[in-house]
Parts: C-alpha cells; structure tokens; sequence
C-alpha cells in the first residue's frame, strides 16, 4: 500500500503527515458508515478504522483482554494460514458588484451531495405525505430552506426593548475591540501585525506557563488580572442569571482564564482534561454567545435609530460584517457538537427551538458501542455518536433556537473538518467553491484539538485560509453598515481564535504563528509536566536513546539509520529470545518504512514480524493480534493513530521499543505500563522482565517533556550522554 505525500518526524506544516498529513484521506468516522476519500491524497481506501461492533465480536478484536479472548486468538492462530483566493481592495470589490447587471445574489443553500464512494443512509420508505421528512432526508445536516424575507437582516424593525443593554461602553472589551476601536491604537497594532513585528514575554497565570505575544514594541504585553466572578465580565443581560446558576462559583482556573477569553485574545490552551472539559466548553458558549447577542442587539438598535430618524437623516452606523455568521466552532464528531449546544440551551433558556427532535436525532446518540474498560479519554472522544462528518447552522432569534439554518442566515457555525471543507467544495466539482459566508466570521473556537490531529489536518489548515476573505458576491449586502476595518480587509487582524488542545504540538503552534494575527495579541497556555514515566504502574525499566539530527528534513533519515544500527542487532541477535517484542510507531510514514524494510532486508529474514496499522482491516488485526500472542510473529508493528482510534489490549508483550514517541503522554503509559503489567499477571513474564527502549532526537522535544517530565527533559536533550535509564 502506498503512503502518502507529506513525510518526516517534525511535525510542523508541510514536514510530516500521519496517514496523509495526520489522516490523510480518511473520511467520516460513524459507526455502521462506510469511509470518506475527501481530501488531497486518495491513495487509500477505507482510510480509517472501521467501528462497527458486530465485526468487533465476528472477529474477535475486542478489547478487554481476558482469557477468554486469548483463547479465542489462539484458536483464530491455529486454523489460520497466512490556493488562497486573492483579497481586492474594496472600491474595486464594490464596483464589480455594483458593474453586474445580475439580480442580487441569493444566499446559497449549504448542501452537497454526499460523495460517491460514502453509501448513504439506508433507505426509507417516504410517506405520501411527507411531513416527518426531516429525518429521513439522505442528507441529514441539509439546511432548511429560509421563509421570504428571512435574511440576515430579520427582525431590524424590533425595538430593541429593555435587553439591548448595547450603549457604547468604552470598558466594555466587545466595543474596544470590534465595534468602537481606537483607530488609532487599532491602526498601529495592525501595520505592526502585518509587518510580522511582534514582542514576546513569558509568565506564569494561575499554574500555567504563559507565552504572550503582541504586535508592538512593548516586549511586556499585557495580561488581564484573574477575575473574583462572572460579576467581573461584561455580559449581556440576558446571560448573567443562567450564566450564574450554570456555573456557580468560579474556581483558580476559570478566574485567570475567562479575563483572557473575554478581551478577544488569540489563545493556544494545552492544558484540556476530561475533568476540565465541561468548564471550558461552559466558558466558550458563555463568550460565543456575548458576542452573538451584542452583535445582534447592536444591529437591530441602530436599525431602530435608522427607521426613527427617517431617510433624511444623516446617520453612520457601521455595525455589521458582509454576511451574517460570526463564530465558528471546529468540533471533531456529532456528540462533541451536541455537548457544545446542551451547553448553549442551558445558557439561552430559549422558549422555543426549532427542528429540535431532528437535532437530536442526528447529533444526540445514547448507546455506547464499547465496552465500560475503555479510558475516560477515549470515552469523552468516542461516546455518542463519533460520526466526523457534519455541519450545522445555528440562528438566534430574541426568544428562539433555531437548528439547521443555511449558513448565510446562521449567527453560528458548528462543523468537523471534514465537514466543513465539503461544505465549501472544491475546484473540482461543478459548482464553484463558496467559501464567502466565512468571510465575517469573528470568533473561532477549535475544540479538542488534539484529536482532530488525528484526522485529516490539511482540512483545518484549507478552513483557516479561506477565513476573512472579502466575499465573491454582494449576499444582499447593505455596505454603508459594514464596519471599517471589513472594508480594509482587516478582519483576519480582529478574528479572535480559541485553541483547546490537551496538549502542544509543532502543528498547532504553527497554526497559531500563521493565522492567528489578532491585534489584541495572542496567549500560548501549557502546564509544567510531572511526566508519566514513573506512573508505569509497573517495575519497568526503561530506557531513552537520543540520536543525532542535524535538520527537521533530515529526521526520519536520521531515526531510520538509528534503528538499524542500534535496535536492529540486538533483535537479530537474540532472534530466538525476540518473541513479543512490540514496536510503536508514530508516523504512519515510518510505519511504511520500517515494514517494508522487515519484509525485504536479508539481515532481519529470519524475524517474523505482523502489523497493525490506521488501516488495517478488523479482520486483519485481529490475525496479527493472534499470531503475535502465539509467538507465530515475534515482532509486532504498531502505529499510534491505530491506537488513538481502537486501544487494542495486547496480550504477550515482553518488550515495548518506541520507534518515536507518542503525542499523547496517555499513550506512552498505556503502551508501555498496560501491556508489561498485563504479561506479569497473565504470567507471560516474570514481574520486573519487561522493558521499554524509546529513541527521540532534538525535535522532540515537546512529547519529551510530557513524557520524561519538564524537569528532566533540558538535561537529556543537551547532556553530552545520549542514553538515559530509570527503573
């Protein structure tokens, strides 16, 4: 099988992938589905691990690691044989929408048809009289089409009534950075912006390491002090009461964080957990909608102020973008969409929400298709419904929720990558891309970030590039209302942009280097790391082998050749002794290049070896899984995204030897502590037998400190010695 294009160890943009730039091809991920080939690389099909549990329990692959199910491999051994669009300056823009001699464009319906190769939804038989269609639509997230005269302006001629609590207020950070800012101070931050001149300082807040940045000569930043209350925030009336019963007193955390979120800068948070999930999707919903509801009231009060004063009057209010929606939530599957909107039903107390029994129909799943053994991370990730292919528009109204509204009358927008990036289309389907109504959008949340790593990444990167480009058509645009800086093409510098990661990588910090430019300035969060070496849970020794790199390109040459001439001999050595030593790749790319060189490299013929890659069918690694517990395969290759999406439990392992390691630190301790510990108490080992060797080279260091600990991690990537141990 073919790899894909993008290669290496470092994963900064453009040097490695993971199946295909973390996922290459892969497609959506429901259950019961078949597979995706969206994307640049389609040189694999079924591109990602199917989940169904009836093949689960066909073939054995189960993950609780009894006897029974060593048994069963056993038997299953014996019987078996072997291109950003270009902004234009806004008279140029103006005058070709106002050249056209077409009818003003209408508001694109946002569906598409489901690709060829993802079967569709098994087919219903449609009532005569229809009326319950909305579940049975081939395309589930299909928007409603609008009713005449809904369009992005409804609802102008209200009076704002007692709740626009929207006067201009200079303290208030939504007017201080989007609707009134200090042309000047606003001008200054974002020539500097442009021009790349940017000033860093460090801090520590609350018991995080900060990494401020801001677009001016000031190296010392400026960090809001923590809060004593949600009193301390500038929210809308209507959310302060539910915001209060929702989420109670407010602990260290949220009091030095919400300060951050609430003044619109840009923040790289790597310090998400299941425990602190809930927290941060309240904090998030509670700013998305603040910001949603001013920008709201602020439009229909001006508009009020318009239609009071008459045709006559000369009134300049500039108070909206060129389309409609203004957030944007990245979301990895259905169930973390449904989480983010439980959160907002909460907080809005609507008194109505429309097409509510067809959301939860599409997004809300109660049964869980694994068993209660699986971790709480896989549990927070998986649980509900795991499909990674969806978009949702979201319409606010004064007392209303409205689900599945077409995107150019939606305030927000939820959507997986995937999703999205199918949402916008591509060059080669006939219909032009239609990327405009991401061109107002002034908040974008990417929650767990982490695991959408673990799908196709060139998906968020093509989203991020297509934010903020001044749009192809008008959308009924009423220009004299559209603020300033929309029409300098400034929005990408007042575009706030939220990252919630469990932890750092090379990609999400580069991400943030290349598109986060909000002239607010932007906060990289990340805790101290204790590391997980000494959580093992096991007697364990383990060792770390650093290996010399002289260049990001050349790091998987370099680990390769490492490999060979430092783990190789010893597995040939002892090839008799060899038996269940388990290899831990990362890179799907290493993967291909290590398998490959087992099966044709004369020096290692004589060592069996299986594999179990993000690809490999269910029924495939269930056999590999048989054979290496057998001892029929003495080594057995692993790769981490196999891992992130099955946590297989193997049964047999003496020896764990990690190629590169893990992202997550969870991994490292699973791998390394669970298998050991399983061999000592199914007596495969002896108690204290087991080991781990890992080499890392310079480039990882991020994963290093999570895993070695941020104490120890500057002495073994700058010791002259090059092999630690600890037991």
């Amino acid at each position: 099988m073919a790899g894909p294009r993008r290669g290496g160890s470092f994963r900064g943009r453009g040097s490695r992938g993971r199946g295909g730039s973390r996922g290459g091809s892969r497609g959506g991920r429901g259950r019961g589905k078949q597979f995706s080939r969206w994307g640049p690389d389609r040189k694999f099909d079924n591109a990602r691990l199917a989940e169904a549990g009836e093949e689960e329990e066909e073939n054995g692959s189960g993950s609780d690691g009894s006897d029974a199910e060593d048994q069963m491999l056993e038997d299953v051994a014996s019987d078996d044989d072997e291109p950003e669009a270009p902004a234009r300056p806004y008279m140029a823009l103006l005058q070709k929408f106002q050249d056209t001699s077409a009818p003003s464009a209408k508001r694109r319906k946002i569906a598409h048809d489901e690709p060829s190769n993802r079967s569709p939804s098994p087919a219903v038989q449609q009532p005569e009289d229809a009326e319950e269609s909305d579940s049975k639509r081939e395309d589930i997230d299909e928007a409603d089409e609008e009713e005449e005269g809904d369009d992005a302006a409804a609802n102008l001629d209200e009076d704002p009534g007692n709740d626009s609590d929207d006067e201009v207020d200079a303290t208030d950070p939504f007017d201080a950075h989007f609707a009134n800012p200090d042309p000047q101070v606003s001008a200054q931050a974002v020539v500097a912006a442009k021009n790349g001149e940017w000033s860093t300082s460090k801090a520590m807040i609350h018991s995080w390491r900060a990494v401020v940045t801001s677009p001016s000569t000031d190296s010392s930043g400026s960090v809001p002090q923590p809060i004593s209350g949600l009193g301390g925030l500038k929210l809308k009336q209507k959310l302060r009461e539910p915001a209060k019963q929702k989420m109670g007193d407010l602990d260290a955390a949220q009091k030095a964080f919400l300060p951050l979120l609430f003044n619109y800068k840009d923040i790289l948070f790597c310090d998400r957990t299941v425990d602190n999930s809930h927290k941060m999707r309240q904090a998030v919903c509670l700013h998305a909608l603040n910001h949603v509801f001013k920008t709201r009231d602020r439009v229909i009060n001006n508009s009020y102020k318009l239609s009071k004063a008459g045709d006559d009057a000369e009134l300049e209010l500039r108070d909206q973008g060129f389309t409609r929606p203004k957030v944007l939530f990245l979301l990895p599957t259905r169930n973390s969409c449904a989480k983010m909107m439980k959160v907002i039903q909460e907080l809005v107390e609507p008194d109505q929400q429309e097409n509510f029994k067809r959301f939860n129909e599409s997004y809300v799943e109660g049964d869980e298709a694994f068993g209660a053994d699986r971790p709480a991370d896989f549990k927070d990730l998986f649980g509900g419904n795991d499909d990674d292919m969806f978009r949702l528009g979201v319409k606010f109204t004064r007392k209303t929720i409205k689900y599945f509204a077409q995107f150019y009358t939606s305030d927000i927008l939820f959507a997986s990558p995937l999703g999205l990036r199918m949402a916008i289309g591509s060059e080669e389907e006939k219909k032009k891309p239609d990327f405009d109504f991401l061109s107002s959008i002034e908040m974008v949340i990417v929650d767990q970030a982490d695991a959408l790593l673990m799908q196709n990444w060139e998906h968020v990167e093509y989203i991020f590039e297509h934010l903020n480009l001044q749009p192809k058509d008008a959308h009924d645009c009423d220009f004299s209302r559209v603020r300033n800086w929309y029409l300098e093409d400034w929005a990408k510098y007042f575009r706030q942009t939220v990252i919630l990661s469990s932890f750092n990588t090379p990609e999400l910090a580069e991400l943030q280097r290349l598109y986060c430019h909000n002239w607010a300035g932007r906060v990289r969060l990340q805790p101290e790391y204790p590391g997980v070496i000494g959580q093992l849970g096991v007697k364990v020794k383990q060792t770390f082998s650093r290996f010399q790199s002289s260049s990001v390109e050349k790091d998987p040459e370099a680990r390769f050749d490492y490999f060979k001439s430092a783990i190789i001999p010893s597995l040939v050595k002892r090839s008799k002794d060899s038996s269940g030593t388990l290899v831990f790749i990362p890179s799907y790319l290493d993967f291909v290049r290590v398998r490959n060189y087992f099966a044709t490299a004369d020096e290692v013929s004589n060592i069996t070896f299986g594999v179990i890659s993000e690809y490999t069918e269910i029924r495939e690694a269930s056999r590999a899984r048989s054979h290496f517990l057998t001892g029929r395969h003495k080594i057995l290759l692993y790769t981490e995204r196999a891992h992130h999406f099955r946590r297989y439990q193997f049964s047999g392992v003496h020896r764990v030897i990690f190629y590169g390691l893990p992202d997550n630190p969870i991994f490292y301790k699973e791998v390394a502590g669970g298998y050991l510990a399983k061999s000592e108490r199914d007596m495969k080992i002896e108690p204290g037998q087991g080991t781990v060797r890992a080499i890392f080279s310079k480039y990882d260091v991020m994963k290093l400190e999570r895993i070695a600990g941020s104490k120890r991690v500057g002495k073994m990537i700058q010791d002259r010695g090059d092999t630690f141990d600890f037991v």
